[in-house]
């Protein structure tokens, strides 16, 4: 077993399943999580070689610069309409995100 992977797929399922509670409980607290989470699958993500890492760490990018202005919507503006909005977006990109970690562990799958 790949226990670097295991770290990397933990860390963009825990980013994934903290925006949706962020969703259903619009907490800032959760909010930080969240984008904290991300963050660290982000820096995980950088120096990987493998087929789709450019794509995976794109997305994860995205959703990086989704969290951190919704989180500053939240806590600054007082707007939870646009952070709502936002972690939507965040969601969108990291759903895409494991989207790929699927398909890359398939054709590795494949490749055996």
């Amino acid at each position: 077993m790949d226990w670097g992977k295991v770290i990397y797929v933990f860390f963009s399922l825990m980013s994934l399943t903290s925006i949706a509670g962020f969703l259903y409980e619009h907490g800032a607290v959760t909010l930080f999580v969240a984008a904290s989470l991300n963050l660290v699958s982000t820096f995980l993500k950088i120096g990987v070689r493998n087929l789709l890492s450019a794509e995976l760490l794109a997305s994860s990018l995205v959703a990086d610069l989704h969290l951190i202005p919704a989180f500053i919507y939240l806590e600054i503006v007082g707007n939870l309409e646009w952070a709502i909005a936002l972690t939507i977006g965040a969601l969108i990109a990291n759903l895409f995100s494991v989207g790929l970690v699927y398909i890359e562990s398939s054709k590795i799958h494949d490749e055996y």
